[in-house]
């Protein structure tokens, strides 16, 4: 598949041809990273620019936009997020729907309503969620780029299951105007790439303050990808504790990166981070309480599905029962109950005090070091079926999740293979809004590994 980089040369036939064959390969491929693969249905498009695949929560006008949830069935975005504004004043146009977990809640993209995405590398196998299909369109070349959500790791997990390049911006950085909210102060768009030097690209053309959201971040942006520089030298820190606690596949992965890094000339030092177990608690509690104030709008009266037929308390009973997937329904009633009169305290108040805590670390670590290497996930991509409870799918996102919860940027990129084949991935993390150090490290770790598919 053509990058992005290549495809923002083409004159306009060439991109319209362009858009002819990546929807003939779309048509031919069957592994369910598009919803409208899943529910035979032609591609959604708008506009006539290079296309980018997108996410189910992020809204097109006139597209139907459903989260991959029963309950939004039926509704048609009546305007564009600014994302998809951002775009199309590039010259990009958003080109079919990807699959994703139900509301952005999960890990493995299993839970959608229109069925599960596959890995393109190994069917048998997740592609990672919840931006599971974006991952999968890029990795299996049937999408130039896309764009996911991350809100505990839900476009870098998935990136580093399927082989690709995935970025997690700063908190405020990318509007979140016109993207379906899961968790309020955790949630941000990013792209999904080829290589570092396209997500860096596609970075700067959706970055930027947009007053339409109020947490958008009012602050100077310079584009990253004009300045890209992989052989500035940097210090790299590498948090001990959660190397320790990864799979022998990631273990070696990560030694082969710190390798390459130290030959490339960058400085490594050693450090450790709060316990994970605490990270998973504190998460979870501030997630699932924003996710049931987010999603009580979706209650049969202005959006989607509308069932029952005796009053108001069997419509929303009705609704929200049918509409609503079991790991939804799980974790609007955990965030309820954390947030009930009584466990508020107990709860709430302190994980957000742990939270602050979390960004201590951070910022204590930052001023040592200019980046953070860590895995992504524990494992490489695990078969179909592999959780068998929730927890053990929430045990997915231990290093990815303290990312979101102190606001920070993240990028993950494939940096070897399993016994299997499967892709292995490692994330850097910078300090708030230094996106320019984040892609120079990247590139350079890119570089240095040289990964081949």
């Amino acid at each position: 598949m053509i990058t992005l980089k290549e495809a923002l040369t083409l004159a306009s036939d060439d991109i319209k041809k362009l858009r002819n064959n990546l929807n003939q390969k779309i048509k031919e491929n069957n592994i369910g990273a598009y919803i409208e693969q899943l529910t035979s249905t032609d591609i959604s498009t708008s506009g006539i620019g290079i296309p980018i695949a997108i996410k189910d929560n992020i809204n097109v006008k006139n597209w139907e936009v459903t989260c991959s949830s029963n309950i939004l069935k039926g509704y048609i975005s009546p305007y564009n997020a600014t994302v998809i504004n951002n775009l199309e004043k590039a010259g990009l146009s958003a080109f079919g729907r990807t699959n994703m977990d139900e509301f952005a809640m999960g890990s493995s993209t299993e839970s959608s309503c229109y069925g599960k995405t596959l890995n393109p590398i190994d069917n048998e196998k997740v592609p990672g969620g919840s931006s599971g299909g974006s991952a999968a369109a890029v990795a299996a070349g049937i999408a130039i780029a896309a764009l996911g959500t991350d809100t505990g790791g839900s476009i870098r997990q998935p990136a580093a299951y399927c082989g690709v390049v995935g970025m997690k911006p700063t908190y405020g950085r990318v509007s979140r105007y016109g993207i379906t909210a899961y968790s309020s102060s955790l949630d941000q768009c990013g792209p999904i790439t080829q290589n570092v030097e396209d997500a860096a690209i596609l970075y700067d053309i959706i970055s930027g303050y947009d007053p339409m959201d109020s947490t958008s971040a009012n602050i100077d942006y310079e584009a990253v990808t004009p300045k890209l520089n992989p052989n500035k030298k940097l210090t790299i820190a590498v948090i001990d504790n959660f190397v320790s606690q990864a799979s022998p596949a990631i273990q070696k992965g990560f030694e082969k990166a710190v390798i390459a890094l130290e030959e490339a000339g960058h400085k490594i030092i050693h450090k450790n981070m709060l316990d994970t177990d605490k990270i998973v608690s504190t998460y979870y509690i501030v997630a699932t309480a924003e996710a049931s104030a987010n999603l009580a709008r979706f209650d049969g009266v202005r959006f989607g599905n509308r069932k029952g037929e005796s009053g108001l308390k069997d419509m929303y009973l009705q609704t929200k029962s049918q509409g609503f997937g079991a790991e939804v329904q799980k974790r609007i009633m955990l965030g309820s109950f954390v947030l009930s009169s009584g466990y508020y305290d107990a709860y709430y108040i302190k994980a957000q005090k742990v939270r602050h805590l979390i960004k201590n670390e951070y910022s204590a670590i930052f001023a040592e070091a200019d980046l953070i290497l860590s895995p992504v996930a524990p494992t490489t991509a695990p078969k179909f079926g592999s959780f068998k409870t929730s927890l053990e799918m929430y045990l997915s996102d231990i290093y990815t999740i303290s990312i979101n919860l102190a606001g920070l940027p993240a990028i993950s990129l494939p940096v070897d293979k399993d016994e299997d084949g499967m892709p292995v991935g490692l994330q850097f993390i910078a300090n708030a809004y230094n996106e320019q150090t984040l892609f120079d490290g990247a590139l350079s770790l890119e570089k240095a590994i040289n990964y081949i598919k």
